[in-house]
C-alpha cells in the first residue's frame, strides 16, 4: 500500500467533478495507493477544495495558506475553525518561497510563523514549501518550537544540510517525481541517505508528473512510479518501501491513524 502524502486534487484539470475524480482515485487504488492527503494552498480555497473531495473517506484534508498566496491575507481564527474538521490532519502548505516572490519575504515570514504557532496549539503537523530560504525556513521552525507539532518538508529539493536539521526537528522528508529529473543528480545523492523512519512519497500533483509521465498533468496514481523509483536509487524493494513509507505517514498524520483505525 502507498500513500500520496501530497497532492491538490481540487487542482486536477482532469478531475472537474466528482464522478471524474472517483475515477481518478479508482487508477491510482489500481496501482496500490490507497490513501491522499489533499492540501489547501488558499485559504480563500479552503470550503471549495472540501466540497470536491466530500464523500471520498480515503482523502485527507490540510487547511494553510500558501507563501506564494499571502497577498491574499490570512485569517488565524477561520484558520483555526477550519482545523477542527475532523478531516484536516495537518496545518499547510505553509512556508517561505523567495524564488518566486522575494518581495514578500517580511508577508511570507509573518504568516508562517503564524502558522507555525497554530499547529502547535491544534497539535496537528505543518506542511512546509521551501524554496531559496533555507535558513529561514529553519530558523522560524526553531524559534517557533516545531519540533512540538512536528511536520514534513515536502517536495523537497534542498541540500543534505537541510535535510538534517529539519530531522534534528523531528520533520520528514517528502520526495516527488523532481528527484526522477536528469538534472537531479544532487537531490538524488539526498535521498539516498534519509534514514527509512523519515521518508514520505507524494505526486505534488497536478504538478511535477514523474519520469515517465513528464508533460502530462501528474495524478495521484504516480505516486507509484516515485515511489518504484525511489526504492531502486536507495537499493530497496518497492515493498519494503511501501510499507515504510505508508507507516511513515500514519505516524506522523496522527488524525489521519484515527480516521482509519491505525492508531
Amino acid at each position: 500500500m502507498l500513500v500520496d502524502s501530497h497532492c491538490h486534487l481540487d487542482r486536477l484539470k482532469a478531475a472537474p467533478d466528482p464522478d471524474s475524480l472517483s475515477q481518478l482515485l479508482d487508477a491510482a487504488k489500481a496501482r496500490g495507493v490507497d490513501y491522499f492527503l489533499c492540501v489547501n494552498v488558499r485559504q480563500k480555497g479552503f470550503a471549495e477544495m472540501k466540497a470536491k473531495v466530500a464523500g471520498f473517506e480515503q482523502v485527507f484534508l490540510s487547511s494553510g495558506v500558501h507563501p506564494l498566496d499571502v497577498k491574499e491575507g490570512l485569517d488565524l481564527n477561520e484558520l483555526k475553525s477550519y482545523a477542527a474538521d475532523p478531516k484536516v490532519v495537518a496545518i499547510g502548505e505553509t512556508g517561505l518561497d523567495y524564488f518566486y516572490a522575494d518581495d514578500t519575504k517580511a508577508l511570507q515570514q509573518q504568516c508562517f510563523e503564524q502558522q507555525v504557532a497554530l499547529a502547535r496549539e491544534v497539535a496537528k503537523p505543518l506542511i512546509v514549501h521551501t524554496r531559496d530560504a533555507r535558513e529561514d525556513t529553519i530558523a522560524i521552525l526553531k524559534n517557533g518550537g516545531a519540533e512540538q507539532c512536528g511536520g514534513v518538508l515536502h517536495c523537497f529539493t534542498e541540500n543534505w544540510e537541510m535535510a538534517k536539521a529539519a530531522m534534528d526537528l523531528g520533520f520528514y522528508i517528502s520526495v516527488s517525481g523532481i528527484v526522477s529529473f536528469k538534472n537531479a543528480g544532487e537531490l538524488r545523492s539526498v535521498i539516498r541517505k534519509i534514514p527509512k523512519d523519515r521518508l514520505l512519497v507524494e505526486t505534488d500533483s497536478p504538478y511535477l508528473a514523474p519520469v515517465p509521465h513528464r508533460g502530462k498533468e501528474n495524478q495521484p496514481a504516480f505516486v507509484r512510479d516515485v515511489a518504484e523509483f525511489v526504492a531502486e536509487l536507495r537499493g530497496e524493494s518497492f515493498e519494503e518501501l511501501a510499507q515504510y513509507t505508508t507507516d511513515n505517514f500514519f505516524t506522523l498524520f496522527k488524525d489521519a491513524a484515527k480516521l482509519t483505525g491505525r492508531s
